[in-house]
């Protein structure tokens, strides 16, 4: 292996004054725009490098160059453009060279008392010291492209990362429906730092049905990837531009680890392509935009406000999510019905904005505090600065015609229980249950035949009440990402995989190559889940009196699915198009370098009729989890 000689950039000499940690003005930048990549010409395969490199970019003008990692050297990274069925293999290679400096400062910083506001959105550290282990680490990443079926080989398993010089060979057939994909750092132990740094971008599959409907495109396209990110300070307390990942400690130390446990991060200041709140210049037309959340642990309440703050009616059209098109439009009103659109880490949302009504106006894209009207501040709640971006509309133009079709995706088809399909059952656990690291976790549950055959209450065993009234009782078989494999697939198998959320935080699960669609929401009294034992004392049972309609935007295909706490989330998807072994996870990045992550093999069927071992039980005619049968 040949050493890299590149050198990691330096500051350019013409460095503004830093600002002031509440100085920084919203809206003054314009929108960056990733560049477009369309991999090669070959009609049989076509052949790219990405490689990732140091980068300074600025993240604001009134900021220093801040060092990070991209894609190409850019934050974000190229956007990717390929059509259905061409196959495209991509060397995602490491040019960071060796010895470099790492471009994160992680601190963890103690919690304070409820009512005010919380210390990881203020920018500084605070005193707290760097953690020497973050600032050690060297650069080592793999890459997974979010959404694609590829074989698990070119997934991006997570221990497959690489060192500076070396490559990650990964083929993508692109044999999907139109879907705008994305990738990302999926480093075992450091995805939260790596992502963090700046190592993601978009992926956009197009295909000739989303061509016939004559969406906006070219110009007025534009891909929107969010994250929220906090900065260092220096001894003056002006921000210095240092990328800073500050956490609250929940645990000084965990009584089974020994180890501090700390909260997901979240950061005041919100990029959208890699900019601090800029603005966008836009005509008085159609657009398009391809939103991604891609911060680490933000659950973004987006609103877009006119200039008196009043969120804006009708001009919003949600006509995608995750895995493609919707069936229909979704308008989003941001009326009773949808008073935000809720975007987890990781989802996706394809969305068409008619501007036409608005020419010569600013309006603004925010993220809503829970305590407070859209575009006002609250600090108490998370968000002290609620500015996304800001559109600047045109004066009228040449008119234009467009119209979002009534039917979307006339190849999409809603799944039901009549397809022949095998049941899991993942619970969530709270922090501090018995036997764990002080972190929520995966438990992946195997139901007892004989409920005689097993101790109650006793740990590891969860026992449900449905909808139906039936109890039924669940033997967890695996909680940690090392435990043996728990869930062999058949190629081609549909599945239910139901998610039992037993703590109050909201876990957006992420299951890899698979497309699903989400079945139902149930409301659960998970009181009899007692954390001190790790099992239940009494039932987890339906709730009858709370009903959880599906929102609109949830009727498509999917891969991210948010789990909010004392819910069972039904989702039913088709495991095809590839082989190996993959991983499904939460995708609150904390979580997941926790070991909220877990494995699961695709094999051929013909294969795994030999299977010598557990984890194919899925397809076992059992009633579905929450004995609702089916």
């Amino acid at each position: 292996m040949t050493d890299i000689i590149e050198r990691t950039p330096e500051r350019s000499p013409e460095e503004p004054a830093p600002a002031a940690a509440d100085g920084l003005t919203p809206y003054v930048a314009p929108l960056p725009v990733p560049p477009v990549l369309r991999p090669g010409t070959s009609d049989v395969l076509r052949e790219t490098e990405i490689a990732v490199r140091p980068a300074w970019v600025r993240l604001h003008p009134q900021l220093p160059p801040t060092l990070m990692w991209g894609y190409d050297g850019r934050v974000p990274g190229p956007t990717v453009e390929v059509r259905r069925g061409q196959r495209v293999r991509i060397a995602w290679t490491n040019r960071v060279p060796r010895g470099s400096e790492y471009p994160v400062t992680a601190v963890e910083v103690p919690s304070r008392p409820a009512g005010t506001p919380p210390a990881t959105t203020e920018p500084g550290r605070g005193g707290a010291a760097p953690d020497p282990g973050v600032a050690a680490l060297p650069a080592w990443t793999v890459t997974h492209l979010h959404g694609a079926q590829t074989g698990g080989g070119n997934d991006g398993w997570a221990d497959n990362a690489v060192g500076s010089g070396d490559a990650q060979l990964s083929e993508y057939p692109n044999d999907h429906q139109a879907a705008q994909w994305w990738y990302h750092d999926h480093a075992m132990n450091i995805t939260r730092w790596n992502v963090y740094a700046g190592l993601y971008g978009a992926y956009l599959v197009r295909d000739d049905e989303e061509d016939a409907l004559g969406l906006p495109g070219g110009a007025r396209e534009i891909p929107l990837l969010l994250a929220d990110r906090n900065l260092d300070t220096d001894e003056d307390g002006r921000l210095d531009g240092r990328l800073l990942h500050k956490t609250v400690i929940a645990q000084e130390e965990n009584p089974e680890t020994g180890k501090r446990v700390t909260l997901p991060f979240t950061g005041p200041y919100t990029t959208v392509n890699g900019r601090i709140w800029p603005y966008a210049e836009v005509d008085a037309a159609w657009y398009r935009f391809r939103l991604v959340n891609v911060s680490n642990a933000r659950i973004y309440e987006l609103v877009l406000i006119d200039e008196d703050g009043t969120p804006v009616p009708g001009a919003v059209h949600q006509i995608g999510s995750d895995g493609g098109l919707l069936p229909r439009p979704v308008p989003v009103d941001f009326d009773t019905a949808m008073p935000t659109l809720s975007a987890a880490p990781a989802e996706r949302f394809d969305l068409l904005v008619d501007f036409r009504a608005f020419a010569g106006r600013r309006l603004r894209l925010v993220n809503k505090g829970r305590g407070q009207a859209p575009g006002v501040p609250d600090p108490v709640n998370g968000v002290p600065y609620p500015a996304v971006m800001e559109f600047r509309v045109g004066p009228a133009a040449e008119p234009d015609a467009f119209e979002p079709p009534e039917v979307l995706s006339g190849s999409f088809r809603r799944l039901t229980h009549d397809v022949e399909h095998g049941h899991r059952l993942i619970v969530l656990t709270p922090p501090a249950t018995k036997g764990g690291g002080g972190h929520p976790e995966i438990w992946e549950m195997t139901e007892v035949e004989d409920p005689g055959e097993v101790q109650v209450p006793t740990e590891g065993v969860i026992r449900l009440t449905g909808p139906d009234g039936t109890t039924r009782t669940y033997r967890r078989t695996a909680r940690t990402f090392n435990d043996g494999l728990g869930f062999t697939v058949a190629e081609g198998a549909h599945e239910q995989w139901s998610f039992l959320n037993l703590a109050p935080i909201v876990h957006p699960m992420h299951v890899h190559l698979a497309d699903f669609q989400v079945l139902g929401r149930d409301a659960y009294d998970v009181s009899g889940f007692d954390p001190a034992l790790g099992g239940t004392r009494t039932p987890v049972a339906h709730d009858p009196d709370r009903t959880i309609p599906l929102a609109p935007n949830e009727h498509g295909y999917k891969d991210v699915f948010q789990v909010p706490g004392s819910q069972l989330l039904r989702i039913m998807g088709r495991f095809d198009g590839a082989y190996g072994r993959f991983m499904y996870h939460c995708h609150l990045l904390e979580h997941e370098d926790m070991g909220m992550m877990r494995p699961f093999v695709v094999l051929p069927a013909e294969v795994l009729r030999f299977d010598h071992g557990g984890g194919h039980g899925g397809h076992d005619g059992h009633a579905a989890p929450g004995g609702r049968p089916d």
